[in-house]
């Protein structure tokens, strides 16, 4: 009898313990499938904020390196700054060719220079000067080449007794110097364009070849055209022809020596700044 009571309890405290080992070991299960579902979602969040973390520091990698680019780009600026000064509003003159500048004006007449009130005037008198020396002759009268600049555009106007002779479309043999050196002038610079014009006086003329001023005035942009381009090589491409007749005169033609001054060649030259500069 008292062997059997200690079996039963011996029993029952097993089964006792046995059931409570089982539900703790349950719990721990339980917690420990929290635990790990908590560290993934943890290293979920921290593989998403190493991201983020790596986004922003390509970023501002990104940022000092243009921020640096800049820092450069306004070094180089402020030192182009430095050597320019202002020319015709907001283009800019660099001092290699504002020395040249002053070096022309020195043999510029002083009674024109005394009337340059600006940069552009002054600019303006230093290449009509260059020019004018570059392309006529000793032997040529200086009021049958008048140079004009306006906005950096060239006007060389030259007397059709220098080109023609009267009533004539046909290049005269005493133009070639003159033809020759514009040529140079053109062929100098890839990107000027270049315009002949054909001026007359109002006197009428009808003849088998010329049938009016207009007439006249169109042929003798032509055949400068024609000359420029076939003897002297000048691209074709960057040149027009153009006829005024006698409806764009300098002065009124009220005597012989006015008239003479009207009928003309005016060749205007149009460069880009850097070209402009370059007739310094």
């Amino acid at each position: 009898m008292k062997k059997s009571m200690i079996l039963a309890t011996a029993l029952g405290l097993s089964l006792t313990i046995s059931c409570v080992s089982k539900k703790k070991y349950t719990e721990l299960e339980g917690n420990l499938f929290r635990t790990q579902s908590e560290l993934a979602e943890v290293n979920k969040e921290k593989a998403e904020l190493e991201e983020k973390m790596t986004a922003i520091e390509k970023r501002v990698a990104e940022y000092n390196a243009r921020i640096n680019s800049l820092r450069d780009t306004n070094s180089s600026l402020e030192e182009a700054n430095n050597s320019l000064l202002a020319f015709n509003g907001s283009a800019p003159i660099s001092k290699n060719h504002l020395a040249k500048l002053e070096q022309t004006l020195q043999n510029v007449d002083p009674t024109l220079l005394a009337e340059a009130k600006t940069m552009e005037d002054s600019v303006n008198l230093a290449i009509q000067y260059n020019l004018k020396k570059n392309i006529t002759s000793e032997t040529e009268n200086e009021d049958d080449i008048k140079i004009d600049i306006e906005n950096t555009v060239v006007m060389i106007s030259v007397s059709d007794k220098l080109l023609f002779n009267t009533a004539s479309y046909r290049i005269s043999p005493k133009a070639n110097p003159l033809l020759e050196k514009l040529a140079e002038v053109i062929n100098g610079e890839p990107s000027l364009q270049v315009m002949i014009e054909g001026h007359t006086d109002p006197r009428s003329i009808s003849n088998a070849v010329v049938q009016d001023n207009w007439d006249l005035s169109v042929k003798r942009a032509t055949s400068i055209v024609r000359e420029l381009q076939l003897k002297y090589k000048v691209a074709p491409e960057k040149m027009i022809a153009a006829g005024r007749a006698s409806y764009l005169p300098v002065v009124e033609n009220d005597t012989p020596e006015n008239m003479a001054l009207n009928r003309r060649t005016r060749i205007v030259l149009i460069p880009d700044l850097d070209m402009f500069f370059s007739m310094l």
